[in-house]
């Protein structure tokens, strides 16, 4: 039996983020091949984790800076070891190239954080991203850390074509892996126009776009109430801070609703989800679910990025505030359009998000490269360049902290 070890930034939290929906996905495809799983992280338990035990998979906590995870490794001996995001490559990828050389290495990327902080870098400049923007100091960590993987997990075609374009990666070492739709689970059919009520928008609060997000639907949501006097706006996500809550405010009809124990049901009840994303980098779970629960969408150019190519949105895609206020207002009044936006969205998930697909390209990929491991890593020598160079001041920091741990208990 193959044996994979997942070495997580956080614990999966599927209710919470779309990260945590992707992740888990990706855990279960490889349960499908009957793989031995087990889900290692330095995090600490939070409240919306999901139980990986439910789901037939082991789960260790490790330390950060610490020969543990050299004698806990040693002992696992994986076959396949995937880092979620940059970060845990960094941490923990000298050690386990140190005690399995020949565990094949897949980085889980997420979405490019290096695009995401340059878009925000130049959204607070009110200006253009700029390649001096992109070629910040997370993008040479972040390429990094994919040129010394073997397989890394793209979920953008735009990121792919960055990557491959901008920052020369051999395409040979991305995959392209979008979120993972079970198509046969999709409902058939959802409430109807007249059955809905109000807008929506959901994301995990500690995310620093969706922040934005709500801040920026304060100055567009009077623009809508204006003409929808008796709308409402029902925002939701894990983890609002005080300075959420304290934008609730029943009298403009700007509810500040929080967690959602079913984000699927309050999509389902809303007649249109608003996502005016102003910087962000990936593909949005929030859109993808409106699609699945057939709730058109009005989102910006970069929420909507990579997420149809060329098929029609199911909703309306606008970067000027008046025209989103316009076409907002226009979806919920008037049902003729509403419905044609709602039809686009099954081709979407169909071209785009099916899981079967999606899974079976991930399992190839996987068992190709492992198959020809040598050779592919012999045409990647600036991955092994960096792997002898680079990773020696992460490798001695992190020794140096270890002893220090020893000697101050």
């Amino acid at each position: 039996m193959k044996k994979i070890l997942v070495i997580g930034y956080v614990w999966p939290e599927p209710n919470s983020s779309a990260a945590g929906r992707h992740m888990m996905s990706i855990l279960r495809q490889y349960k499908q091949q009957n793989w031995q799983v087990e889900f290692a992280t330095p995090a600490q338990e939070s409240d919306h984790m999901i139980d990986l035990a439910s789901e037939g998979i082991s789960s260790k906590s490790i330390a950060l800076n610490c020969d543990s995870f050299d004698h806990y490794i040693t002992q696992y001996q994986p076959d396949i070891v995937m880092f979620d995001r940059f970060m845990m490559e960094e941490q923990f990828g000298w050690r386990v190239e140190k005690n399995c050389p020949n565990a094949l290495k897949i980085l889980d990327t997420e979405d490019l954080q290096c695009l995401r902080h340059a878009r925000h870098q130049a959204l607070k400049a009110q200006r253009d991203m700029t390649q001096a923007d992109l070629f910040n100091d997370l993008a040479k960590r972040e390429i990094a850390a994919i040129l010394r993987c073997d397989i890394s997990l793209i979920i953008s075609s735009f990121e792919i074509e960055l990557l491959i374009n901008t920052f020369n990666i051999e395409p040979s070492l991305l995959l392209h892996l979008p979120f993972m739709v079970d198509l046969a689970r999709c409902p058939k059919q959802t409430k109807s126009f007249s059955e809905r009520q109000h807008f929506m928008t959901i994301g995990n609060f500690r995310h620093a776009p969706n922040w934005d997000t709500v801040l920026y639907l304060q100055e567009i949501w009077p623009l809508i109430r204006q003409q929808l006097p008796k709308a409402e706006l029902h925002i939701y996500g894990a983890y609002p801070p005080p300075k959420a809550t304290a934008l609730h405010n029943p009298k403009t009809g700007f509810l500040i609703k929080g967690w959602a124990d079913d984000a699927q049901s309050v999509m389902e009840d809303a007649r249109i989800c608003l996502a005016p994303i102003r910087f962000g980098a990936g593909i949005k779970g929030k859109l993808l679910d409106a699609m699945i629960m057939q709730t058109p969408s009005v989102t910006s150019s970069i929420g909507s990025e990579s997420m149809h190519e060329k098929l029609p949105w199911s909703g309306a895609i606008a970067d000027d505030i008046s025209e989103f206020v316009d076409r907002a207002v226009e979806l919920y009044n008037n049902e003729v359009s509403w419905l044609k936006a709602q039809k686009n969205a099954l081709p979407l998930l169909q071209s785009h998000y099916d899981s079967e697909k999606l899974g079976k390209q991930l399992i190839e990929k996987i068992i190709n490269v492992e198959t020809n491991l040598s050779q592919h890593r012999l045409t990647n020598f600036t991955g092994s360049m960096l792997k002898h160079h680079t990773m020696m001041s992460t490798k001695y920091m992190s020794q140096w902290i270890a002893e220090k741990n020893k000697k101050c208990p």
